[in-house]
């Protein structure tokens, strides 16, 4: 007998079967069986999928509701992604100006040179911290920045890649404050979520505390031996080694941890791509430029070029996930971000469809999740049909 819960939401004509590969996931033997989880999807910015089920909390007393928010964790990266971008598309800074041109301390053992491009593309060499950190002190963005203001690079910046999976979000956070003089969170909403309607949070509002489903860590702890992983890329995943559970405590959800703590809905990841993939437009609301899409979304790095953390080759754009190893469907052109766990946000510019998802059941593995896969092929092989 089928344990799945009772699915709400719609699918317009032609996209049914996503619903019913969306509740699978729920009955998916092992560790990525679902306990809550939303699922949201447009098409030529017309609301195409709108589906969420299950449990918001462990003990399963609280149901899952269209607006449930849930950590993203570094789903996150694509909204401070944007929120950079909307500056560089206001002429207020640019991909080519050294960081220091706009934040001097950052000048430092030997940063003088390196450029916002490779502080987003993840080619600065700050791929973690050297100096002690806990979980507790990422929660201070002024502490965190200091640190990576004294820190000598890991390499030449600009001269290889690998995922800043903790430390992106502080190096770009700083950025958007020092232009934008808001901090990270404030200026996402002001630019970016806040004219889109789209529930992203970087900093939650005590008043939403109510709307956030509990995080459930991994059935089975990732196996970091198993990667193989070279040093520069083990600095991302060491001091601190992250806490699964920590985006269940106020402190983790109050703060701004712009590569990590986004609190989400489906609905608000979906309509933040909706917008990228629409032209920089939704529902009428412009929040970037065309021009300024392509520039976010093109590679960064020389053609060829390996991440030495994730594996993959030619996988990044100014802060966004390029689509080269296929996570987001066939097409190569697609990007978004996906979060430890899980949750993900992404679109295909050529089938014009933007999908957001969004769970608190957390995968066991740090790099690849079989839910995004599915997902994104029941709905943009139904957009293409």
């Amino acid at each position: 007998m089928s344990d799945s819960p009772h699915i709400g939401g719609f699918t317009a004509p032609g996209f049914g079967a996503v619903r019913e590969a969306f509740a699978e996931n729920f009955n998916r033997p092992g560790p990525y069986q679902e306990v809550g989880a939303a699922l949201a999807a447009y098409r030529h910015g017309r609301l195409v999928v709108d589906l969420w089920g299950g449990w918001a909390d462990a003990a399963r007393t609280r149901s899952w509701e269209r607006n449930t928010l849930v950590n993203v964790w570094s789903a996150t990266k694509g909204a401070t992604a944007t929120a950079l971008a909307a500056l560089v598309d206001r002429g207020l800074i640019d991909y080519n100006d050294p960081v220091a041109s706009v934040w001097p301390a950052f000048a430092q053992a030997g940063k003088a040179e390196t450029t916002v491009g490779q502080v987003l593309a993840h080619q600065a060499g700050l791929p973690g911290f050297i100096e002690p950190t806990t979980v507790e002190e990422q929660c201070d963005f002024a502490g965190c920045v200091a640190k990576l203001e004294r820190q000598a690079p890991a390499w030449t910046p600009g001269s290889q890649t690998s995922y800043h999976a903790m430390t992106h979000g502080w190096l770009a956070g700083e950025i958007i404050r020092r232009v934008s003089g808001r901090s990270p969170g404030a200026f996402l909403a002001e630019a970016v979520t806040g004219p889109l309607g789209a529930d992203i949070f970087v900093g939650l509002p005590a008043a939403l505390e109510d709307r956030v489903a509990e995080i459930l860590p991994p059935k089975q702890a990732p196996d970091i031996d198993a990667m193989a992983l070279p040093e520069v890329a083990l600095m991302a995943l060491t001091n601190p080694s992250q806490d699964p559970a920590a985006p269940n405590r106020r402190a983790w959800r109050a703060a701004e941890i712009p590569a990590a703590n986004g609190q989400a809905s489906a609905q608000g990841l979906a309509r933040l791509y909706a917008a990228l993939v629409g032209g920089g437009v939704l529902d009428g609301v412009r929040i970037l430029s065309p021009t300024t899409i392509t520039r976010m979304t093109a590679l960064a790095a020389p053609p060829g070029r390996r991440d030495h953390f994730l594996g993959f080759t030619d996988s990044w754009g100014m802060g966004m996930a390029l689509n080269s190893p296929g996570i987001y469907g066939r097409n190569p052109r697609a990007f978004g971000h996906s979060g430890w766990g899980g949750s993900f946000g992404c679109a295909d510019p050529d089938a014009g469809v933007a999908i957001g998802y969004v769970c608190n059941q957390m995968g066991p593995e740090l790099v690849g999740d079989p839910r995004t896969g599915g997902l994104c092929a029941a709905i943009i092989g139904r957009a293409g049909a």
